[in-house]
């Protein structure tokens, strides 16, 4: 009943984790014509939905190692091992690709263009990155 529970709880994080990403698309593409005033308004929901992506986040990991522990899994089975590589890489990359973007907003430094082009490769690389962990957790290839 336990490990029900934590699959549970980690494929709902796994959702809260991608989701959101996929209501930005259309805030991306009202930002590209925005006001400044309305991308202010923009910013705080897409730093909102970037906020539960993260906190998911901290659901989703930890419940994924006591699956993959109660589960019986070894954690060198070649997906254990490519996950967890991949979702490292994913933290690093979440805690780079959008705050130092925009932080640009308002200063001299800041072009709109420029701006959501950043924003918009930054979501499609990392819901890149989400959906190759997705993969390789309900896959489990054997990749070596």
């Amino acid at each position: 009943m336990a490990y029900l529970f934590l699959l549970f709880a980690h494929v709902l994080s796994a959702v809260l984790s991608i989701g959101p990403l996929f209501v930005l698309l259309p805030l991306l593409t009202k930002m590209k014509t925005a006001t400044d005033e309305q991308m202010q308004v923009y910013l705080v929901a897409f730093q909102a939905a970037i906020t539960v992506v993260k906190h998911a986040g901290h659901v989703v990991v930890p419940t994924g190692f006591l699956l993959i522990w109660l589960g019986g899994f070894s954690w060198f089975t070649s997906w254990a091992v490519a996950t967890l590589a991949v979702m490292v890489g994913s933290v690093f990359f979440l805690a780079a690709a959008f705050k130092p973007t925009i932080k640009t907003f308002q200063t001299p430094a800041y072009h709109q263009q420029q701006f959501v082009q950043k924003l918009t490769r930054a979501v499609w690389l990392y819901i890149g990155l989400l959906l190759i962990m997705l993969w390789l957790m309900v896959v489990k290839p054997t990749l070596w």
